[in-house]
């Protein structure tokens, strides 16, 4: 190995780790339609299909953040797109056999908390100051949002539903593999006797408790109420039901994913104005697109659904990047991939919204609850004021430098 310093387009190839893995993890979610019908799978056994994701998920989001800053980046973002491969290859197999779709949801849990930690790290540390956050957030929506929109088309107007999406992301993932595999490491050597800490020390400062933690389960929340709440909301009767359903459901996850990486160069100047700025017009925006949401729920319309999918995806575009720029500034370099992974797991609470408004809602109106969960929303903008100015823990200790790049 020798150290040598990064093209400006090396963060790309990460970058397509990224929106590689990304897109296999969300390319799913139109498809539950058709499992629904083609299947004859309960909507119980859906449910838990779609949920298990979730279980490959934290776990390997923990424990790969410790192990990218113990191992380096290449270490856990190699097995993470090859897993991610394997996850497709065995979901492929749910007409032949419905379990597996279990098996390959969890594989693509395992794959996708493995790659958000060690990926975003890696993305940040080859880009420019103030870049990293904006460029992985980007890789990343675009890779949520551009696989459902996809997957839902090629299963509502071209043959094999079940099959042919996945071949696509296994095309992609062939050629993503080539890209990023011998991009070159950022994680400075480690020798034995130097451990990594379980829990990063920006993880319990004042800043993060109280300025990043209670808003962080809207990054994804405000993604899960459009991708699954608000296409339900929509009349069931074949009257006045969407004629196109699962084309529909790719169309909301990509109205909300991709509107998350346009408005990054927005997030980035307001994340730059002020501590503020960023997480307060995420929040206001997240509490716009809940209130639209409520209205869906009282007076459900199509032309309705859609704007607020745009608004959700705004609000998700804005607290995404801001968390993430927060996370670039409070940590070493050595704790970065840790705190990146403890951010991620408290975002990823957030799918668990609608699955709460259902089990609140008990069959009746989502509007009361979604009303009261806008108020909570603007009700944790006075605790970041509480938390005061970032304060990089690194820059004290004079750990924060530039990353070693080394080629293999």
């Amino acid at each position: 190995m020798h150290e040598s310093a990064p093209s400006r387009t090396t963060w790309v190839r990460a970058g397509a780790a990224l929106f590689g893995v990304a897109w296999g993890a969300n390319h799913f979610t139109p498809l539950l339609l058709v499992y629904r019908g083609e299947l004859g799978l309960p909507e119980s056994a859906v449910t838990s299909i779609f949920g298990i994701y979730a279980v490959g998920l934290v776990p390997a989001l923990i424990f790969s953040g410790r192990a990218a800053d113990r191992h380096g980046r290449r270490a856990v973002l190699r097995p993470a797109m090859l897993i991610s491969v394997l996850a497709t290859l065995v979901l492929m197999l749910g007409p032949v056999w419905w379990p597996s779709l279990y098996l390959g949801r969890f594989l693509a849990g395992v794959a996708s908390g493995a790659a958000y930690s060690a990926g975003t790290a890696w993305v940040s540390e080859l880009s420019g100051p103030g870049l990293g956050a904006r460029r992985s957030a980007a890789a990343l929506s675009l890779g949520f949002g551009i696989g459902p929109l996809v997957a839902g088309a090629l299963a509502q107007w071209l043959p094999w539903p079940v099959e042919l999406p996945y071949g696509v992301h296994l095309a992609l993932m062939a050629g993503v593999l080539v890209v990023a595999w011998r991009v070159p490491e950022t994680a400075p050597p480690r020798t034995r006797a130097e451990r990594v800490q379980w829990l990063p020390r920006p993880a319990v400062s004042r800043h993060f408790l109280l300025g990043v933690v209670p808003w962080a389960p809207w990054v994804f929340g405000t993604v899960a109420i459009s991708i699954a709440t608000l296409p339900a909301l929509l009349p069931s009767k074949p009257a006045d039901a969407i004629s196109t359903p699962v084309a529909f459901s790719g169309l909301v996850g990509g109205l909300t994913l991709p509107l998350g990486a346009l408005v990054q160069p927005i997030a980035r100047r307001l994340a730059h104005a002020g501590h503020l700025h960023a997480p307060v017009a995420g929040l206001l925006v997240t509490t716009l697109g809940l209130a639209g949401t409520a209205l869906v729920a009282w007076h459900p319309a199509t032309p309705l659904v859609l704007v607020t999918a745009v608004v959700l995806g705004t609000g998700y575009g804005i607290l995404m990047v801001t968390g993430l720029d927060k996370v670039e500034r409070l940590a070493a370099q050595h704790e970065f991939a840790g705190l990146v992974s403890i951010f991620y797991a408290l975002a990823y609470l957030g799918f668990a919204a609608p699955y709460l408004l259902a089990a609140l809602a008990g069959g009746a109106s989502y509007a009361g609850w979604l009303v009261l969960a806008a108020l909570l929303t603007l009700a944790t903008i006075p605790l970041m004021v509480l938390a005061g100015q970032p304060v990089s823990l690194s820059a004290q200790d004079g750990d924060r430098h530039e990353p070693a790049v080394r080629e293999p």
